[in-house]
């Protein structure tokens, strides 16, 4: 086993480095356009509720394909934080 021995400074910009490395590969935007399964686990409902939601114009959605239906993660969050109740 090897020891390696740094001085005080050097360790704390090793660890600087590191941390900023880390925020960076972590940090990456989440799409706006997310698949219904994602809408779904998000909303905590199934298909007919976000069904019921698109069809009456609750969420944001877009159909680039016939099959393929998108829904915006921003209007999401947007109908779940107007639905939310402030404690006491």
């Amino acid at each position: 086993m090897q020891v390696i021995c740094i001085e005080e400074p050097a360790f704390y910009a090793l660890v600087e480095q590191v941390v900023a490395k880390l925020k960076s590969e972590h940090s990456q935007e989440k799409d706006e356009w997310i698949p219904a399964e994602e809408a779904m686990r998000l909303l905590n409902v199934g298909k007919t509720t976000l069904q019921s939601y698109r069809d009456n114009g609750k969420i944001r959605y877009s159909q680039p394909e016939r099959k393929n239906i998108l829904y915006s993660r921003t209007s999401i969050l947007e109908h779940l934080e107007k639905h939310a109740k402030n404690t006491f």
